[in-house]
């Protein structure tokens, strides 16, 4: 489930969606841009929404600020069991 969540500048990871205003556009989920990068630079954090090689974002903020992200939960790792060489079909 994906959750709106408050958290320090100093926390924010890459994938985390940070809200950039209205912009250009009139429909308010367009504004909402997937952190690309996260730096900390004199003591500031730096988050980078886009492509650094092309057109991105660049928002710099104290690390104790508070900023509103919209984080995905973790994919849940899946253990597999490994396949003993000796079972044909699942017979015994």
């Amino acid at each position: 489930m994906t959750s709106k969540i408050t958290v320090a500048a100093s926390e924010v990871r890459v994938n985390d969606h940070i809200y950039n205003g209205m912009g250009t556009n009139a429909h308010p989920t367009f504004a909402w841009e997937s952190v690309t990068e996260v730096r900390e630079v004199d003591g500031l954090i730096l988050l980078i929404t886009g492509n650094l090689k092309g057109l991105h974002g660049e928002f710099w903020l104290e690390p104790e600020e508070q900023i509103g992200v919209i984080r995905h939960p973790e994919p849940a790792m899946v253990l597999l069991q490994p396949m003993n060489p000796n079972d044909k079909h699942g017979h015994k």
